[in-house]
């Protein structure tokens, strides 16, 4: 036996390996079929899952992924790129993984643990801990141990929102958009929604946001007439966390409010959510609606500060 050295693990939610129906089919049916994702009774989701919903949103999805598209899917590219910017940091392996999708999570757990590294560091890139996300990366983590006859030492990161870097490397990203691009009337703070139902169980993500908001705003020394927190990403007939992203805007749209810009703190990477849904969509819902400048502040992807922050993240807890 030999002496080894830890290792860290970045864990994001996932992508499919391409933008094709076949593809986006797979990537929705492991996404989905997560109870940690979608709260219902199983029997009753899984025909709903395979008789409506895999046969009818994959092509369309695919579409909006095709849009995005680089050389490969965005969220992948910026999870390459931060893992060897934070590898530059320490003296330890640095790897990432997708919670669904490829590179797997527990098929890195498997290659990390069988080249001898003794301790892990999980580090989910969901800045405010909810059960939908970070605690889907636990359960996984819970499914891995099982499988091992030696457990390597394990840290699991809950969260980072209060992490002072993190804060100040969100807000200095507004602040240097705004010195390059001006100020907007209104900054929006999108965060992904989750179901209502989700809350009243006990999961204070909704609470996480708005005090994330709140400390960045206060850091931008703004007004509170001058921002205000939504969420985006609905998805079925139930209600989720409001007030809802795209709604907001027409309201604002419809109000006369002029001039809009969009951060989504919540994304540690830009993604279909921020790219698609509120670079595109939810821009086409204000701009329809009467505003006439919207302008969508890109997450902090592999941005320096962005990696400080995750240095401080990790540095805290290795």
């Amino acid at each position: 036996m030999s002496v080894t050295k830890p290792a860290v693990v970045l864990v994001n939610l996932g992508t499919p390996d391409a933008p094709t129906t076949a593809a986006v089919r797979r990537y929705l049916k492991q996404f989905l079929s997560d109870p940690r994702v979608v709260e219902a009774p199983r029997l009753i989701w899984f025909w709903v899952l395979r008789l409506i919903i895999l046969p009818l949103r994959p092509r369309r999805v695919a579409k909006l992924y095709a849009s995005i598209w680089q050389q490969d899917s965005p969220i992948r590219l910026v999870a390459q790129q931060q893992a060897e910017a934070l590898a530059g940091r320490f003296d330890c392996t640095v790897r990432y993984a997708m919670s669904y999708g490829s590179p797997g999570f527990e098929a890195v757990l498997d290659e990390l643990a069988d080249q001898g590294h003794d301790h892990l560091l999980i580090l989910p890139l969901y800045p405010q801990y909810s059960g939908s996300t970070n605690g889907a990366v636990a359960d996984a983590l819970a499914r891995w141990v099982r499988t091992r006859r030696e457990v390597p030492g394990l840290t699991l990161v809950k969260d980072y929102w209060q992490n002072p870097a993190w804060l100040d490397a969100v807000a200095d990203s507004i602040r240097r958009f705004r010195e390059q691009h001006g100020e907007a009337e209104k900054l929006l703070f999108s965060f992904h929604g989750i179901p209502v139902s989700y809350q009243d169980k006990g999961d204070h993500y909704g609470e996480r946001c708005h005090h994330s908001a709140a400390l960045i705003a206060e850091r931008l020394g703004l007004r509170a007439e001058q921002w205000m927190v939504t969420f985006q990403s609905r998805f079925g007939p139930q209600e989720w966390l409001n007030p809802y992203t795209d709604k907001t805007l027409e309201k604002w749209g419809k109000e006369g409010v002029r001039s809009v810009q969009v951060v989504c703190p919540g994304f540690s990477a830009d993604c279909l959510e921020t790219l698609e849904e509120i670079d595109g969509e939810n821009r086409e819902v204000f701009l329809h609606a009467g505003g006439e400048s919207f302008a969508y502040i890109p997450a902090l992807n592999a941005e320096p500060s962005h990696i400080d922050a995750l240095e401080a993240v990790v540095r805290a807890h290795l």
